[in-house]
């Protein structure tokens, strides 16, 4: 490991802020007494925290004060771990990892980036915007090359999308952490291929009444497994299963009321209704077939329309896990759900036509 020294420039103080204070007293309080040296680490990154982002020799001193702890010992344990940062550092500060994985995809040409945005590892330009350091395996390697900005990782990047990066951080502009080529968190990059089948969420279980429970505790005997009759038939992973045309399935949607159908989308355009958690495009085509277009029509269904629509579909409860009705009811209103949100902005792969 590399020796690892102090800034040759220094602070002449450092204080807790009274609520920095507060908070390091607490910390103090779960470790048992003469344990309190125990809160050293996050104590000292507290005080990283307050001193934009690096520990100075100060600093330092004021948590062994704090702790009662001889200021050696303090100084050995910032100096051993490379999370605390000895001396100035960006606003930004460009964590960028240099291993195999890493590099084997491109990390060579962000380095290259950061010495012509930046500079030279641990320079901090001008402005006080960016700093940069080479570090080891940051554990992002299915998203590689990446680097850690701050809090946030900036994965699947590009000499290209890495330099925007760079600017648009430098100049204030918003940014969005995680993968760079809207790849969803570590899914394969054309979407996710296994378990896509909706079916594969439903409730499996078989459930047993509060009859038979007490019958077969007060018999002291443990329930025997259902007949194999009884055991849902697999479900086919191209689309979602519709009921079966027996007398019992017909019987029970003659039952319940089959929600208000449509021959077409009102005004000629139809909701996007895979903006809805559960709806994908198979399930919002059967919909369709259904005369259901619209998310205020989902919005009006009734215990007994939302029943038909479960028993057609064969979702056992679905509606209810995933509250379409919810959701329905604030898309209609010109409302936005969070998962809404992430389908506007592309990344729900399984929403896509």
């Amino acid at each position: 490991m590399a020796v690892r020294r102090l800034a040759e420039i220094q602070p002449e103080s450092f204080a807790f802020t009274s609520e920095n204070r507060a908070w390091a007293d607490d910390q103090i309080k779960k470790f048992p007494e003469g344990r309190q040296a125990s809160a050293v680490i996050p104590l000292l990154w507290r005080a990283q925290e307050q001193h934009d982002g690096w520990l100075p020799e100060p600093a330092i001193r004021h948590v062994g004060d704090v702790l009662g702890m001889p200021y050696i010992r303090v100084l050995e344990i910032a100096t051993f771990y490379t999370m605390f940062n000895l001396e100035p550092v960006g606003e930004y500060f460009v964590q960028l990892c240099g291993t195999t994985p890493c590099q084997l995809c491109g990390a060579s040409d962000l380095i290259k980036v950061c010495e012509r945005v930046i500079g030279p590892q641990r320079h901090v330009t001008d402005d006080g915007k960016l700093s940069w350091l080479e570090v080891e395996c940051l554990g992002a390697c299915c998203n590689a090359p990446m680097v850690q900005i701050n809090y946030d990782y900036y994965e699947d990047l590009t000499a290209e999308s890495f330099e925007k990066l760079l600017d648009d951080l430098r100049a204030g502009r918003p940014v969005t952490p995680g993968p760079q080529n809207g790849r969803q968190m570590s899914a394969p990059l054309g979407g996710p291929t296994t378990l896509t089948d909706p079916s594969l969420y439903q409730n499996r279980r078989t459930l047993v009444s509060d009859t038979d429970v007490a019958s077969r505790a007060a018999n002291d005997t443990a329930p025997s497994p259902p007949p194999p009759s009884s055991a849902p038939e697999p479900e086919k992973a191209d689309k979602p299963e519709v009921a079966d045309e027996t007398d019992d399935k017909a019987a029970m949607l003659d039952a319940a009321e089959r929600p208000e159908a449509l021959e077409g989308p009102a005004g000629g355009t139809a909701d996007d209704l895979k903006r809805i958690s559960g709806i994908g495009p198979k399930i919002e085509g059967i919909l369709n077939e259904l005369g259901i277009f619209h998310f205020a029509q989902i919005a009006r269904w009734t215990e007994d329309n939302k029943a038909w629509i479960d028993g057609y579909l064969k979702f056992k409860g679905r509606i209810d896990r995933e509250d379409w009705i919810g959701q329905a009811t604030t898309l209609a209103e010109g409302g936005d759900t969070d998962f809404s949100k992430r389908v506007d902005e592309g990344n729900v792969p399984s929403s896509k036509d």
